[in-house]
Parts: structure tokens; C-alpha cells; sequence
């Protein structure tokens, strides 16, 4: 395999049609690329919230945001509300905004607590534009104070729309089921894969976008799964679509309830519902119940369970396949970093591409970047299950009590003794983030960087009332988001 030209897709859905476009549009007059997806198996396609780097990705293809949004019935999202986490009867948010303005030894949150010790306050999200702007329903794009945003979107059109932007760029989509997949006999690379049909696919290089039954990386070259389930319980989803009710928020609301949590995804013709639960402690049908109480306005389908298995194949990389989206392992879905792990993957696949063969050093960059990146978020993940005060089920005393990665542990206490975060090299998830989730799930340090003590108590006072009353006006001159959409 001294050169690789032809790239095989296996699988279409989002990952396999971001993989297609991505390719065609910055590899494509080096590649001849290939996706074989059958009309036959569905895709699970409920990956309908995003986070923010989604519109690098869409700036480095040149998709137009406005064609997007019509296409994939797209709205805005500006974070994710968690309500009953913390606690019952409680609510925060985790927004894609800067909280407040850091110094020199540290971030606001850090002026926050002096101030949280020494007079009246504001609540930390009140110090924040997006959240703000989000629980007022609102959103703009540019002027001075531009909103950091994603999208809600439906997954199949997305699929879809991918589809229409890359077949012209010379992606070729071949219709089938694959039945077997033929390896060499010396090296073990794969050589080829027979349909249902019985045509054959050859390919120099296969990119594994199967779904959980990860056909390539894990039925054929076997590398393995490691299990997360011993810190992240929830296995199963039910999801469902709903007729809108009203205008759609820009924000994705999680609610935890005695078994997991249920979704709300609002697009601008529908709203995407799921209940995320632990099948030890609820049924499938006791889940389907408990969603369909929940539901806002008319169900649109018949509510369809997910099983999973919360972890990751053992490598990403192996031989001359790589594996993307579902094939590659689930963390689950609570911070929207599904679609964000496809986009990486491929980011990586192409600036690690093998063009003149397979190298066991690219392979190993390849796998050694990739678990730090699953690590980094599973840990995120973790910590919404590991603190908090719930303690009337068997679910979260189960999640209260168990042991989290060492990783998590010196984190937890780190901020909870000196308010510290931070944040690793390459890390998806900011310090805003770790600490509006930490503070949202009830962690209250015991202290604060005492350099925010530098700046004289009136000035504080001042700085404070100042900044909030400039989120307030500015939030009130934005349109709704509905408004926005309309007009954009």
C-alpha cells in the first residue's frame, strides 16, 4: 500500500455524508472517494444539537449559513438549560458565552465570589450575554457584542443537504447492503467489500461510518471496546418528534429525572424530544411513558428506543480504517458533542492522511489524540452525574457514590478548595464551562484568587452594576429568535 487514492465511505447519516463533503471539498483532486450506504438500514439520526466549532467547520466547506438553516429546518442555540440536576426544583445554564470579564490571575468568577462574600449580587449567569439572551428568547448576529452560537438541526436533512453540496465536488454513492468484508491475508488491511448484490468495492483506505455495529473497525478487524458503563449508567434513549407549541427557544433544555434525563430540541418546524434513562433502574416502556407525559404539543411518530453502550473502541485507527461517529464509540448525548466528535475525527483523518501508505506513526498520533480528546469529555460528562444533592433514587445515589477517573477527582477538588479550572491544551470544554457546571451542580469554593481583592470595594460595586446593566440593555434590543429567523 504504497500510495492511497481510493477512499471508501462505509455508511451514510451524518457522519458518513461530513466525512463526503469534507473530503471531496479539500482532498478531492487527490482522492477518489466512494460512500456505500443501504436505503435499507436506518440511521439513528436523533444528533440534532450541535456547539459552536460546527460553523468552522461549515466556514472551512463555504456553506452558506442562510441555505443551511432553510435546508435543515435549523434554529440557534446559545447553550443547554439543566433543570433538576443540581438539585430537585433547580435549574442552570450552560451557556457557549464568557461569563463576566477575567484579570490577570484569573477568570470573573473569581471577582464573583469577593463580591458574593462581601455585599449583594447578582446570580453568576445574570454576568453572561448568552444566557441571558437566551432565557429572553433572543438572538442576533454581529454588532458589538456578537452572540457565540450553534445550531438545533434535523439530522436527516442535514444528511441530505450534505449529500446535494458533495456530489457535484465527485462523490460517488453506491447503493447496498455489505455482506462481507474481504482482508488481506498477510498485512490484514482490508482489500474489498462484497454487497448483497454481490458487487465488489475496492478501496486503499475505508472510513467506518456504520453506526454501534462499527462493521469495519470492530466485526472485521476486531480492535475492541472499552466499557464506560461503570461511571456513565445511562445505555438506552427513547426519542420522539412533536408538533411546535410555540416559538422555538435558542436553547436545548436537559432535565434530569429519577432514571437519566429527557432532551428538548426546538427547530423551526418541529421539536425533537428523547428520555436518556439507565435500564436497571427503568423499563423500556415505563421510559416511553414517562416521555410522552413530558411532551409538549402533538407527537409527529412513534416513539423509538436506542440502545448503547456509553464508551469507545480501543482504537479509532487500525490497519487502513478509521472509524467515525457511532462506529467509534458513544459517550451519550447530554453535551452535544456527537456531531463535534464526527468533525474532529475527520479533522484529524485529513491532516494525518496517509497519502503515501500507511505508517504505524500516524496511526499511533492519530489514536493517542483521539483519547485524550474521549477522556477530556467523558470526565465533563461524568462530573454532571458525580455532584450534586439528588438522593432520592436508587440512580443517583448509585451516581452520587461512585468512584469518577482520578482525572475528575483532582478537578473537583481543585475548584471546590481554590475556585481554580483549567484548561488542558486542545480541551473542547472551557473554564466557563467547567465552572458554570460545577457552580450549577452545587460546588461552592471555599475560597478565591486574592488578587481579586486588588481592586477597591466601591469600584467593584461599580463594575459589577455596570456590566450587568449593559447585558440587560443590550439583550433588549435584540429581535426574538423568531423574529431573527424570519427576517435572516
Amino acid at each position: 500500500m504504497n500510495t492511497i487514492k481510493r477512499v471508501i465511505i462505509v455508511g451514510g447519516g451524518t457522519a458518513g455524508w461530513m466525512a463526503a463533503a469534507a473530503f471531496s471539498k479539500m482532498l478531492g483532486s487527490q482522492l477518489d472517494i466512494t460512500l456505500v450506504e443501504s436505503d435499507a438500514i436506518a440511521t439513528v439520526g436523533v444528533g440534532e444539537a450541535t456547539i459552536p466549532p460546527i460553523r468552522a467547520f461549515h466556514h472551512m466547506l463555504g456553506i452558506d449559513e442562510k441555505d443551511f438553516l432553510r435546508a435543515t429546518q435549523a434554529t440557534f442555540k446559545l447553550g443547554i438549560e439543566f433543570s433538576n440536576w443540581g438539585a430537585k426544583d433547580t435549574q442552570y445554564f450552560h451557556s457557549f458565552g464568557s461569563t463576566g470579564k477575567g484579570f490577570w490571575a484569573g477568570d470573573f468568577h473569581h471577582i464573583w465570589l469577593r463580591a458574593l462574600h462581601e455585599s449583594k449580587v447578582e446570580t453568576f449567569a445574570e454576568y453572561c450575554l448568552e444566557t441571558q439572551a437566551a432565557y429572553a428568547e433572543k438572538f442576533s448576529l454581529g454588532g458589538k457584542h456578537p452572540l457565540n452560537y450553534a445550531y438545533h438541526l434535523d439530522a436527516g436533512l442535514y444528511a441530505q443537504y450534505l449529500r446535494r453540496f458533495c456530489e457535484p465536488l465527485g462523490v460517488k454513492r453506491v447503493e447496498g447492503k455489505v455482506l462481507n468484508v474481504n482482508l488481506d491475508d498477510d498485512s490484514g488491511v482490508i482489500r474489498s467489500l462484497i454487497l448483497e448484490s454481490g458487487s465488489v468495492v475496492e478501496g486503499d483506505f475505508f472510513i467506518d461510518c456504520s453506526g454501534f455495529q462499527g462493521l469495519l473497525i470492530e466485526k472485521a478487524l476486531h480492535v475492541g471496546y472499552e466499557d464506560w458503563s461503570h461511571w456513565l449508567l445511562c445505555d438506552k434513549a427513547v426519542a420522539v418528534q412533536t408538533q411546535s407549541v410555540k416559538d422555538p427557544a435558542p436553547y436545548t433544555q436537559s432535565i434530569a429525572h429519577d432514571a437519566g434525563w429527557q432532551w428538548r430540541i426546538p427547530l423551526q418546524n418541529r421539536t425533537g424530544n428523547g428520555l436518556v434513562f439507565c435500564s436497571q433502574y427503568m423499563t423500556d416502556e415505563q421510559a416511553k411513558k414517562l416521555l410522552l407525559e413530558n411532551v409538549n404539543g402533538k407527537t409527529i411518530n412513534e416513539p423509538r428506543v436506542i440502545n448503547f453502550r456509553p464508551g469507545r473502541r480501543r482504537k479509532g485507527w487500525e490497519k487502513n480504517c478509521i472509524a467515525l461517529g457511532l462506529a467509534s464509540g458513544f459517550i451519550e448525548p447530554l453535551e452535544s458533542t456527537s456531531i463535534h466528535l464526527i468533525m474532529t475525527g475527520i479533522m484529524r483523518t485529513m491532516l494525518l492522511f496517509p497519502f503515501e501508505g500507511i505508517k504505524q506513526s500516524l496511526i499511533d498520533e492519530y489514536n493517542n489524540q483521539l483519547t485524550a480528546e474521549l477522556e477530556d469529555i467523558r470526565d465533563f460528562i461524568i462530573l454532571h452525574y458525580k455532584v450534586g444533592e439528588r438522593n432520592e433514587s436508587g440512580f443517583w445515589n448509585h451516581c452520587c457514590a461512585m468512584e469518577v477517573p482520578d482525572t475528575l477527582t483532582q478537578r473537583i477538588a481543585l475548584f471546590s478548595e481554590t475556585a481554580q479550572v483549567f484548561k488542558k491544551q486542545d480541551e473542547l470544554f472551557r473554564v466557563d464551562s467547567w465552572v458554570q457546571v460545577m457552580l450549577g451542580q452545587g460546588i461552592m469554593p471555599k475560597s478565591f484568587h486574592h488578587a481579586a481583592l486588588q481592586m477597591p470595594k466601591s469600584q467593584l460595586d461599580d463594575f459589577l452594576t455596570n456590566y450587568h446593566a449593559g447585558i440587560k440593555h443590550y439583550t433588549s434590543t435584540m429581535p426574538t429568535q423568531k423574529q431573527f429567523l424570519s427576517q435572516y
